[in-house]
């Protein structure tokens, strides 16, 4: 009876709605194999980190009622792990400098628990696991984080094979036990795509002995809005910058064009990727 609030009557429905959720999971698992069909192509990449974060933030705008909303975009990004592995299998190389460091934890909260995760000692070794494909994406260290190597100068070539900043986590903000400071950059082998809610990360060749000032007044002129100077590594002839910049930024953009048309002091400038910028604690709240 529709009126019966019995705990009986309560737990058959519940079953009921279990039932239609599983039926609806299995169904979008039957559309995301035909898309994979549709690809049709080993290299063309599995993850759509700016698709994901669109998804995420459409359910959070239509999402009501009591049920946290930080344990809804936890269940979407487990189940988005699972059905990355229903297109092709997925190996996460995580830099892990020792045990406990909570990186491996970062990850597992961004590509699901079940997806298999290779820990590494260095920066540099899961920079080479990406490049030579033996990884889908990496898991890094934030470049200011303290004794990390300035592994983000490997990825200023020109090979196609070099991996590009795709992530920032934690996206939805730290679970309990997890370390509240703790942050990473993720890399794969994609462009980043842009959502709207985006930073960039552009790495600068510049002349010695430019300031910090000067360095936001130059990237200010072009267009170019810095929220962070995050590392320089200095030698006797020149200087490398890596910067994060408000939006989306690509290779083609023509205010990197005007960055560096004077020569003067920026001699050479490369986006090394972006990222949907994460939730907020306002984007989680009732």
């Amino acid at each position: 009876m529709a009126g019966d609030t019995s705990l009986e009557n309560l737990r058959h429905r519940i079953d009921s709605i279990d039932d239609s959720i599983h039926d609806l999971l299995m169904e979008r698992a039957a559309v995301v194999d035909q898309i994979g069909a549709v690809k049709n192509d080993k290299s063309l990449t599995i993850l759509s980190p700016a698709r994901e974060a669109e998804v995420l933030r459409r359910l959070l705008a239509r999402h009501h009622g009591r049920f946290p909303k930080a344990c809804l975009v936890r269940l979407w990004r487990e189940m988005i792990g699972g059905m990355i592995a229903v297109q092709r299998p997925m190996t996460v190389a995580v830099f892990m400098p020792d045990r406990g460091a909570g990186y491996l934890e970062l990850a597992r909260d961004q590509y699901g628990s079940y997806t298999a995760m290779t820990p590494l000692r260095s920066p540099g070794q899961v920079v080479r696991a990406i490049a030579e494909g033996s990884a889908t994406v990496g898991i890094m260290p934030m470049p200011d984080h303290e004794n990390a190597e300035d592994w983000w100068i490997s990825l200023m070539g020109d090979s196609p094979d070099l991996p590009r900043i795709i992530s920032r986590l934690p996206f939805v903000g730290p679970g309990p036990g997890r370390g509240d400071d703790l942050e990473a950059l993720a890399i794969g082998r994609l462009a980043a795509g842009a959502t709207g809610y985006d930073r960039s990360w552009l790495a600068l060749e510049t002349t010695p002995d430019i300031s910090r000032a000067r360095l936001r007044s130059v990237l200010g002129a072009a267009g170019i809005e810095p929220t962070m100077l995050a590392a320089t590594h200095r030698t006797d002839d020149t200087w490398l910058h890596l910067v994060e910049v408000s939006g989306h930024l690509n290779g083609d953009d023509r205010r990197i064009t005007r960055l560096i048309e004077r020569k003067q002091p920026v001699l050479r400038a490369v986006v090394l990727g972006g990222y949907p910028v994460p939730l907020s604690p306002e984007d989680l709240s009732e």
